[in-house]
């Protein structure tokens, strides 16, 4: 699951605790939604936990200077 898929469970599950007053048999809609945004936060912490370890910064190379044996004999 994406940084998507992760928003739309926080989203889906605040419009399901905040916005509706749905009166389920076996089934408290409150608790599904809380339980769904809960879930969407893990998700994004996990996220992006794992895009920071991917984006270490390497330092440059030392930058190496070739020098073809060719020129030097002939005086370029």
């Amino acid at each position: 699951m994406g940084l998507g898929g992760c928003i739309i469970l926080i989203a889906v599950g605040a419009i399901l605790t905040f916005a509706t007053d749905w009166k389920m048999e076996g089934l408290n809609v409150t608790v599904a939604g809380l339980v769904m945004m809960a879930v969407g936060l893990i998700g994004v912490a996990a996220f992006t936990s794992i895009a920071r370890r991917r984006r270490a910064v390497v330092p440059p190379a030392a930058q190496t200077t070739v020098i073809d044996p060719d020129q030097e004999r002939r005086g370029y």
